[in-house]
């Protein structure tokens, strides 16, 4: 008796769990079953945007519904995190997040309105790249050691913009300023896009910017690149020295885009998400789009994109202490 009892209550249970996982498979399946709306934490015009709109289009085309992105600028990406942090955790609101909100800004303000681990599901390590240092032309600098030099003979003259405080064209000037003994004025906006016709107007003197961003200025001779951040030269420039390359050892910056969810998002619906976002990094099409761009295709799954924001949330919490930075 007590055996048969035991046959049949691990015949329930077997049920149960093949019932639990056509469950989760048909919530795959059927999702997106309506639009989705992805969250730009910036201002329009920026890197997020050369990111984010490609592959919007890319996953509607996938999907058969619409990947709608929304930019919400302000506060370093903040107002926009905190938005998706506190939607529905349906999968039908995501987030385009950058290095500055999942791994700068909980060591830079003290009272953040959401946690970048606990309150957000990764989904997938969408590309990075690498910050190019361009200068208005009336700057009389060349090149970098020329504009070393020019900085240290007059601190505080010359000024540089950025997408915000904390971002990563903030704090990779504030490291290489750090590292190279020298003086600068920042003058944060609320994102690239606004910040780089003020550095065209010569309003500020210099800036880190994207590939996407500042490449067609440098073409037309309206702005000077000096060196580019990362740690090997840009496939985009290959002409362009590192910073290290050119007179500052052992620098190293880039930026890095993910998609992120509301933490509590099912499961099938990240791994669905994922396995989409996997095919279309190796497709041709957008791969080529991202490094027309300066953008490296990465792609990743939900756990490694974990990983990946602990290891980078240590290494801006060095860099944040360094620099100083805090807001409030």
């Amino acid at each position: 008796m007590f055996q048969a009892t035991k046959q049949v209550g691990r015949l329930v249970a077997m049920a149960l769990l093949c019932a639990a996982a056509a469950a989760h498979g048909a919530q795959a399946d059927a999702y997106p079953s309506k639009p989705v709306r992805v969250i730009v934490p910036y201002a329009v015009g920026g890197g997020g945007d050369i990111v984010g709109r490609p592959l919007a289009l890319y996953l509607s085309q996938r999907t058969g519904q619409r990947f709608i992105m929304d930019n919400h600028g302000g506060a370093n990406g903040n107002i926009g995190m905190d938005m998706v942090a506190k939607a529905p955790n349906d999968g039908y609101t995501l987030v385009l997040a950058l290095t500055a909100q999942l791994a700068v800004n909980r060591s830079l303000y003290r009272n953040l309105s959401y946690d970048p681990v606990k309150d957000f599901e990764p989904v997938s390590l969408l590309a990075s790249a690498p910050y190019f240092l361009v200068v208005h032309p009336s700057v009389p600098a060349r090149n970098l050691a020329e504009f070393i030099k020019l900085a240290r003979a007059n601190p505080g003259k010359y000024t540089y913009g950025s997408s915000g405080n904390g971002s990563g064209p903030h704090l990779s000037m504030e490291l290489l300023k750090s590292k190279a003994g020298i003086d600068l004025v920042h003058v944060p906006f609320k994102g690239a896009g606004p910040a780089m016709p003020a550095l065209l107007a010569g309003q500020v003197s210099a800036m880190f910017a994207s590939y996407g961003l500042a490449a067609q200025q440098i073409k037309a001779g309206k702005l000077r690149v000096l060196a580019v951040s990362t740690a090997n030269r840009a496939v985009s420039m290959p002409d362009v020295p590192t910073i290290a390359e050119a007179g500052v050892p052992g620098y190293e910056s880039n930026v890095w885009y993910a998609l992120m969810a509301p933490r509590g998002t099912p499961k099938p619906i990240i791994t669905r998400l994922s396995s989409e976002i996997a095919g279309l990094i190796k497709s041709s099409d957008l791969r080529q789009r991202f490094l027309t761009d300066g953008i490296v295709p990465v792609g990743s799954t939900p756990e490694e994109l974990g990983a990946y924001i602990k290891t980078e949330s240590a290494k801006w919490e060095a860099v944040v202490k360094q620099s100083g930075a805090s807001i409030d």
